[in-house]
């Protein structure tokens, strides 16, 4: 999630002056653009070297940690917005992390690839698995443990005791309301505890 467009949809999700955290923050973008245009504050964090290094001279405050260990080293409720954008798709414990989440934020918003996006059926009825440029790996090269759709997310939200605020999907920096499972490569989730 790196293009300019989406990136400021979401910030528009975020009420000013939200004491933020990001995570799997990048280069730390996002951040630099809530701080600046929204008066917000708060944290990324971020695992790659080069990527936290960049966060630092953006003037991001960052903390550099895996998401598999957690985010025991933040109390409850200790963010109105925590951010986790294309990153779930990238971590062993879904379940937990989404519940982290929602422990420590008043509200989270959640971006990962819609594997049901039009394109990725069609790659899969040939009988390829997807490249596209939500999904820009061979399967046998990507990070991603799992990949999901728009419509699954609503069924773990519910089974962790998530209520799911708003959804959409996201193609080029445009909302999709309409059929979003089908017409968009990116699923976005506005929620919190339900």
């Amino acid at each position: 999630m790196s293009e300019r467009v989406d990136l400021e949809l979401i910030a528009s999700l975020v009420p000013h002056g939200s004491r933020v955290l990001d995570l799997g923050c990048g280069n730390g973008a996002l951040l630099a653009l809530l701080r600046d245009s929204r008066g917000c504050s708060g944290y990324g964090i971020e695992l790659d070297d080069a990527k936290v290094l960049e966060c630092v001279q953006r003037g991001v405050n960052v903390i550099q940690r895996n998401l598999e260990e957690g985010l025991s080293i933040f109390e409850d409720n200790s963010f109105d917005v925590v951010l986790q954008l294309d990153t779930l798709q990238h971590l062993r414990n879904t379940e937990a992390m989404l519940r982290e989440t929602a422990r420590v934020g008043h509200v989270g918003i959640l971006t990962f690839p819609n594997f049901a996006h039009w394109p990725n059926r069609l790659q899969v009825l040939a009988g390829r698995m997807p490249v596209t440029k939500t999904l820009p790996y061979e399967w046998y090269d990507t990070p991603n443990i799992r990949v999901g759709t728009h419509a699954d997310f609503e069924v773990l939200a519910r089974r962790n005791g998530l209520r799911v605020i708003e959804s959409f999907g996201l193609r080029n920096g445009r909302a999709v309301r309409r059929l979003p499972n089908l017409l968009a490569p990116t699923a976005l989730f506005k929620f919190e505890r339900g």
